[in-house]
């Protein structure tokens, strides 16, 4: 995968990420309803139990294709997403998260591209009229067009892929999806698969049955963790001194982008993921395992929090059985490799990953149309405003930008440091932070000067830039 198609495909799950993780809490708050109320649940009642219904085909469709809107429109596209997505509601009968995400987004833009057909036409006095009537207008065209079009499409292309998918289930192959899932993740993929196709099945199923393995195939918290543990027993140098505290992070905090960097450093660890993940997918699918919502972020604490009741045996095995074979697989490569190469030539083959690794000293890149120049991260001056920047904004940037605050409060340093997607780092931000794999997607989107890291806990480009804030207090 070349890089510009990686960063386009990254692009695409960070715009459905940004429609989901927003409102991320009304989906937990779904789920703990349905964990609670339903008949199988914990507290079977009839009365709180109909809430489930109303809010999976309603409330949590709209909350996507509002915020799908606002992304595009701000309030005016806000409301056309949320018109066009009641159309493609009614039209289905499925739960249409997948429509949502189609229909907020396109009926905002449709509705930005006719206020600047006609913004400069309109009369003055006549602005309020008009904007109204043309903000109806075009939502009743949209929804009209979601009803007829957008809805039976979705429920159609819906049905192929989950019948695919159930079919796997059934002939036991569902642990092949660890071929497609754990190398997506590893490229910064894992948003588009988590949002855009596992998660709409996963709410789908759990609305049918109270709960979905689809929630689990892709979050498992048990292969990062079981390669991690390798590392901390048998790796070299920085990556068995900084495991710990990545397994700390990865497996209680959730924020799987943690581990990223350990497989890209070597890229035969995929193997380890990969037998982790199907081990995981093959325990929970042999003891029906589910969760009642997706684990966002993927903590062992969110997975044990969205477990049914009766179900808690299933989701630890699922998660312990993963945990171990990463484990060994992974210990076996990095055994095979301490007998082979020097600690030298290990951190070699960092440098050397295709299109993962950038070459020589960390770089920080602009946009430059006359020039392409790079300079190194201590030659960065005037820094006031800081953006750490990943996929979705939150994960790794998160913790990122938490790490690299806590270290210039200390020093006693007075500069903004926020956590931002990649696309709505604001332009006021002297400085972006973000992992190298995602440098020319993060270069496109802002027209800021990049640091590209690969840790972003710690890093020596993360040193070059303290070193430059601190120059110049």
């Amino acid at each position: 995968m070349t890089n510009n198609m990686r960063a386009n495909v990254q692009a695409f799950g960070g715009h459905l990420t940004a429609m989901v993780l927003p409102n991320i809490g009304a989906f937990i708050a779904w789920g703990f309803i349905t964990a609670l109320f339903i008949p199988t649940g914990w507290m079977p009642n009839e009365a709180f139990g109909s809430i489930v219904g109303p809010m999976i085909t309603y409330l949590l469709p709209l909350l996507i294709g509002y915020t799908g809107g606002h992304i595009v429109g701000e309030k005016r596209g806000a409301v056309a997403g949320a018109i066009g997505t009641m159309g493609v509601i009614v039209g289905a009968e499925i739960p249409m998260f997948v429509g949502a995400m189609l229909m907020g987004p396109l009926s905002a833009w449709v509705v930005v591209q006719v206020d600047k057909r006609i913004q400069h036409k309109i009369p003055s006095g006549f602005e309020m009229v008009v904007n109204n009537f043309s903000l109806g207008i075009m939502g009743m065209v949209m929804c009209l067009f979601a009803y007829e079009v957008v809805g039976p499409s979705v429920t159609a292309a819906n049905l192929f892929v989950k019948s695919g998918i159930e079919a796997l289930v059934a002939t036991g192959f569902l642990p092949l999806l660890s071929i497609i899932n754990e190398p997506a993740k590893v490229l910064f993929l894992n948003n588009a698969i988590d949002q855009g196709i596992y998660y709409p099945l996963g709410l789908q199923a759990a609305s049918e049955t109270g709960k979905s393995i689809f929630f689990m195939v892709a979050s498992n918290p048990g292969p990062g963790l079981g390669m991690l543990l390798a590392y901390a027993k048998f790796g070299q140098g920085l990556s068995k001194r900084s495991a710990p505290s990545a397994i700390i992070i990865h497996f209680l905090g959730g924020i799987h982008e943690l581990y990223f960097p350990y497989v890209l450093m070597k890229p035969s660890m995929i193997l380890a993921m990969i037998a982790g993940g199907a081990t995981g997918i093959m325990t929970f699918n042999m003891l029906d395992a589910g969760l009642v919502a997706g684990p966002s972020p993927g903590s062992i604490f969110a997975y044990l929090a969205l477990t049914p009741k009766g179900g808690f045996l299933a989701t630890i095995a699922g998660v312990t059985t993963a945990t171990i074979a990463s484990f060994i697989v992974a210990s076996a490569i990095l055994k095979v490799s301490k007998s082979k190469n020097k600690e030298g030539d290990f951190e070699q083959s960092v440098t050397n990953m295709k299109d993962m690794k950038a070459e020589g000293a960390i770089t920080t890149t602009t946009t430059n149309a006359k020039a392409d120049a790079s300079v190194s991260g201590n030659e960065i001056r005037n820094i006031k405003f800081v953006a750490f920047a990943c996929d979705a904004g939150m994960g790794s940037s998160a913790m990122g930008a938490s790490t690299f605050k806590r270290k210039l409060t200390q020093a006693g340093y007075d500069v903004e440091v926020k956590n931002y997607a990649i696309e709505k780092v604001p332009a006021e931000a002297d400085v972006v932070v973000t992992h190298e794999s995602l440098k020319n997607r993060a270069v496109k989107a802002t027209g800021l000067p990049v640091v590209t890291i690969k840790n972003f806990i710690s890093d020596p480009a993360l040193d070059d830039l303290f070193t430059s804030i601190g120059q110049q207090a």
